[in-house]
């Protein structure tokens, strides 16, 4: 068997805040949760997809927020330019980067930072993601 990603593990500060986030600007919910060593911990999914990859958030952590030349970031693909414009919309209060088009394969996108600075990208035309063959344009 070839290697396949499963999981981003990440340690937050507030579980509960990280889990509200990831739920309201990504359609995530909490698949599994336990106490380790007493730290909490929860796996979050995408509906339908919590035995393909899953973030695991780890509370206790206590890392900088990233830095604004820093463009790492987890990356979300969205339906439409629009659908990429309402999530700015919505996430005015953690807007990062606001929404801009660049040139192929980048698309149209926006990022928010979650409770812990982690930046989160919503993009449209990228050759990623479950509907990259209807957003391809060379």
């Amino acid at each position: 068997m070839k290697p396949a990603l499963t999981h981003i593990a990440l340690h937050v500060r507030d579980l509960d805040a990280s889990k509200a986030f990831y739920a309201k600007f990504c359609g995530m919910k909490t698949v599994h949760e336990r106490g380790d060593k007493g730290e909490r911990v929860a796996w979050i999914a995408e509906d339908g997809k919590e035995h393909a990859f899953v973030i695991v958030m780890i509370e206790g952590g206590n890392r900088p927020a990233q830095r604004g030349d820093d463009f790492t970031h987890l990356g979300f693909a969205l339906a439409s330019r629009e659908a990429v414009d309402e999530i700015a919309r919505r996430g005015a209060d953690h807007l990062v980067w606001p929404p801009k088009t660049l040139p192929y394969p980048v698309g149209h996108f926006c990022g928010l930072a979650d409770p812990d600075g982690n930046v989160v990208e919503f993009s449209y035309g990228q050759p990623l993601g479950p509907d990259a063959d209807e957003q391809r344009s060379p």
